[in-house]
């Protein structure tokens, strides 16, 4: 008889994020990298926020980029189900 090799818990897919790319590393990283021309907005498609995002960083000759620091921190603070709740299946746009 073959016997079975238990379940690896930390390897399995949650059953509650649905077998969608989860973006928040990504999204994270690059709001802090490059937050003042608004990537981490379009790589989340959220193409009107990142344009805006742009105007508000030119505008304010990039004091504006400060706010996508402080999302970029958000992003990577959150856990993956909460990320991708929040930002990619409900698309909240700001914070």
């Amino acid at each position: 008889m073959e016997t079975s090799k238990p379940k690896e818990d930390w390897n399995t897919p949650s059953s509650e994020m649905p077998n969608q790319e989860n973006k928040k590393i990504l999204a994270g990283v690059l709001a802090l990298l490059l937050g003042g021309i608004g990537v981490h907005k379009f790589i989340l498609g959220y193409t009107n926020e990142g344009i805006i995002q742009i105007v508000i960083s030119i505008v304010t000759c990039g004091i504006g980029g400060i706010i996508p620091f402080i999302e970029g921190i958000i992003y990577l603070t959150k856990t993956d189900e909460e990320f991708y709740n929040t930002y990619q299946a409900n698309k909240k746009a700001w914070f």
